[in-house]
């Protein structure tokens, strides 16, 4: 009564409600994959994926394609007790599509862990309970950056994580603005998403030292690890490595010496599922290398996902998991819990999201 039945695939525009820039692109649109397993016994579980093609060379319409039914009858009439392997099988079967895999691999713990009838999280191993979210505010004007930061905070978020990467005097006015404004107690990242040259970088640091900056995410192009590397030690520890971080090998890279960041963003996304993320967790704790995960635009069902995996790592500090936040419509409710800008995993089994 353990065996995979039936594995339906759809996809749904979830619309966000306020679209914004990046670096390098504009977000109107939200475009999930889902991945729908059913047991012979009746236990249903979901996944879900959005690749960022940017970042992975993955569009959801490649996504979508490997997810025809005639690339997942091997996993038909498979016992879900298998977990481990059939993970294995989805990495070796995929590998250029992370978004695809993990929208599997998603569905196969929520699967596994719903038989089980326990939550993710615990089946896992739980060692975080609650930590805060940052809330993202994409590229704007000083003025509509302080506008949505207000927002945010009457919302009862404190952490802020703020796109730069365009103007440099401008990243830095913004960032001072929000010092002032709101003190410190909020708590501030920044996010260059690949848009600093080396001098731009130390000089960011250097000017906004005093405004304690908790963090600065990827500032450097993601193909040249050595100019991360070639950065001061202090500037170094500060840094997340997002788009340079796709595998557990890119983990590998990063942390030869010189460690090229003290810190990695995880996204689901990226690697392509739970299973791939603790590898480069695994890596990242064993190297002093604290975590920091991350999303793409997604369903509450992945969203819940990455929570329930950093929850899993003793090395997990930060997370910026607003992904579903905007979002105009979902295909599910339930899964996490947010209260205050803090976000918790529910006592529900599996990813505990049920289908509306």
């Amino acid at each position: 009564m353990t065996k995979i039945k039936d594995i339906r695939v759809w996809s749904v525009d979830l619309g966000n409600t306020k679209p914004y820039t990046i670096a390098f692109k504009t977000v109107d649109e939200v475009r999930n994959a889902f991945v729908e397993i059913t047991l012979d016994n009746g236990t249903t579980g979901i996944g879900a994926g959005n690749p960022s093609e940017y970042v992975v060379g993955e569009t959801l319409d490649q996504c979508l394609e490997a997810l025809e039914e005639k690339n997942l009858e091997f996993l038909i009439g498979r016992d879900i007790r298998e977990i481990n392997q059939l993970t294995f099988e989805i990495w070796k079967k995929f590998p250029d599509n992370p978004s695809a895999r993990a929208a599997l691999d998603i569905a196969l713990y929520d699967t596994f862990t719903k038989h089980l009838d326990i939550p993710l999280v615990k089946f896992l191993g739980q060692k975080i309970k609650k930590l805060p979210t940052s809330n993202t505010i994409g590229i704007k004007n000083v003025e509509e950056t302080l506008k949505e930061a207000e927002d945010y905070i009457q919302r009862g978020f404190k952490v802020l994580k703020v796109k730069l990467g365009k103007d440099l005097d401008e990243d830095v006015e913004r960032v001072m603005k929000l010092r002032e404004k709101f003190g410190p107690g909020i708590v501030i990242r920044i996010d260059a998403n690949q848009g600093y040259t080396v001098a731009q970088t130390i000089e960011f640091y250097g000017r906004a030292y005093d405004l304690n900056i908790e963090l600065i995410e990827q500032p450097l192009p993601a193909h040249d690890i050595n100019e991360m590397k070639g950065l001061p030690k202090e500037v170094r520890n500060v840094i997340a490595a997002d788009e340079s971080l796709i595998t557990p090998a890119d983990a590998l890279e990063l942390i030869k010496p010189p460690k090229a960041a003290a810190i990695f963003n995880i996204k689901l996304m990226k690697c392509g599922g739970v299973s791939q993320a603790l590898k480069i967790a695994d890596i990242a704790l064993h190297e002093g290398v604290d975590l920091f995960w991350g999303c793409n635009d997604e369903s509450i069902v992945s969203i819940t996902a990455a929570l329930h995996a950093a929850y899993a790592c003793p090395n997990t500090k930060y997370i910026d998991l607003d992904g579903s936040l905007d979002l105009a419509r979902d295909v599910v409710k339930g899964g996490f819990i947010l209260k205050d800008g803090y976000m918790y995993c529910s006592e529900k089994p599996g990813l505990g999201v049920e289908k509306v």
